[in-house]
Parts: C-alpha cells; sequence; structure tokens
C-alpha cells in the first residue's frame, strides 16, 4: 500500500497532534511536523501534502506584524484552500483557515478555556463531527472568527458560535481541541500558565476535569477523525 502524507504545523511544543496520530498512521499517513519557529512556511508547498493540519497556537490569526509567520502561514492556506486539497485546522489552525478564506477573525466576547461538550443540533446532516456528541471536548481560545463564505457551520457553544465549520468533504475547521491527550495534559497547564492566571481560571479544577472527560475525547476524537479521512477525495 502506498502511503500518504501528512503535514502538521506546529506552532508550539506541547500543541501537537494529540490523540490524532495514531488513526492517522492507522490510515496510510506518514506524519511529518512542521515547527514554524525553525521552518519558513512561505517556502512550503502548498499541495505537496496530501493531508495538511494547522494545529493551535498562543497567538492571534491577525498578528502579522508581531508574527510574520500569520501572514506567511494564510498565504499557503489561501494557495491550498483554492485547490481543495485535503485541509484541517485546530484552534488558531481554524482561525487561520477562516482568514484565508477571506472571514474576519477578532478578539471574541470572553476567553473560553476549559471541557465543555459543543452543539450539533443545528448543523446539516450528516455531520462530520457526529462521533463527538455529548462528549466534553477541550476548549481553550480567546478569539474567535465570521464563518467563511461558501461553508457549513457544523458545532456551537454558549460562548462562541463559530466552533466549526467545513466546506465540502475535504476542508474543516475546528476551533476547540478534540485531539488533546489527557496524558499530556499537564504540559498545557505549564506552558500557559501565564494565560491561566491572566484570565483567573484555576488550573486545578481544568486538571480534574481532564481526568474525567480526556478518555472519552481520545476514543470519541479518533472515530471523529477516521470517519472525516474516510470521506476525503484526494
Amino acid at each position: 500500500m502506498t502511503r500518504k502524507t501528512v503535514q502538521a504545523i506546529r506552532h508550539i511544543g506541547f500543541e501537537d497532534l494529540g490523540s490524532f496520530a495514531l488513526p492517522l498512521r492507522a490510515a496510510g499517513y506518514d506524519l511529518e511536523y512542521i515547527d514554524v519557529a525553525e521552518r519558513d512556511a512561505a517556502k512550503l508547498d502548498p499541495l505537496a501534502a496530501d493531508l495538511l493540519v494547522v494545529l493551535g497556537g498562543p497567538i492571534g490569526a491577525y498578528d502579522h506584524e508581531a508574527y510574520p509567520v500569520v501572514a506567511d502561514e494564510i498565504g499557503l492556506l489561501r494557495s491550498r484552500l483554492a485547490a481543495d486539497r485535503p485541509t484541517l485546522g485546530i484552534c488558531l489552525g481554524a482561525q487561520l483557515m477562516a482568514a484565508a478564506l477571506g472571514a474576519r477573525v477578532y478578539p471574541g466576547p470572553v476567553k473560553e478555556i476549559g471541557w465543555s461538550v459543543v452543539d450539533l443540533s443545528g448543523a446539516a446532516a450528516p455531520n462530520p463531527l457526529a462521533a463527538l456528541r455529548d462528549v466534553p471536548v477541550l476548549h481553550w481560545h480567546g478569539d474567535t472568527f465570521d464563518l467563511p463564505e461558501g461553508t457549513t457551520l457544523l458545532a456551537s457553544t454558549a460562548l462562541c458560535t463559530n466552533q466549526a465549520f467545513s466546506r465540502g468533504p475535504n476542508v474543516l475547521g475546528l476551533q476547540f481541541h478534540p485531539e488533546v491527550l489527557g496524558a499530556r495534559f499537564e504540559h498545557w497547564l505549564l506552558g500557559h500558565a501565564s494565560e491561566l492566571a491572566t484570565a483567573g481560571i484555576d488550573p486545578v479544577t481544568l486538571r480534574s476535569d481532564a481526568a474525567r472527560y480526556a478518555g472519552d475525547l481520545e476514543t470519541a476524537g479518533a472515530a471523529m477523525l477516521t470517519g472525516w479521512l474516510s470521506h476525503l477525495e484526494h
């Protein structure tokens, strides 16, 4: 069997593919991380990988002056999405995808950090996120985005209307984190300790909730990803 390739654009070490790595390998993908702090995203071939995954990070999709990599990634995504190549964005990745599709990305009314379910009730069927129904997922964002033109809204929460969108079978943007591994959750708490303190969010509660919910999310997230991969049009 010919192996497929996935390039994962990573902004910060611990926000990696997490629980998605195993189902990707099981689906026949070889994984390559692109650490944009070390590699020039502007020099990447936007069409090379069979699947491009853009991961999360603690910067904003509008921070191009402070962090020029933002503009490089949006340009990369603009070319890839124009060609309808399989693309998955998680948190910052989804925001960068929205920007590449011409939508506005901006600070939300509040930071949404914690574990809760997403509402799939208003989305068109079949919803590629169906495996996540009633499963608490990890939210960790302060920004939001307008729904890009030509996309379908898949999920919402009370604090953030646009939690996920798709465009056909090949393009999926997720504002939340379905990929987080419970065994590595302490990296999130330590890595984002300053943000938690500034927002007045208790890491003890987040740690306790991760112990309660992460196992179910790992199972449901893998099922969701496997289903989405099976419908890609390469």
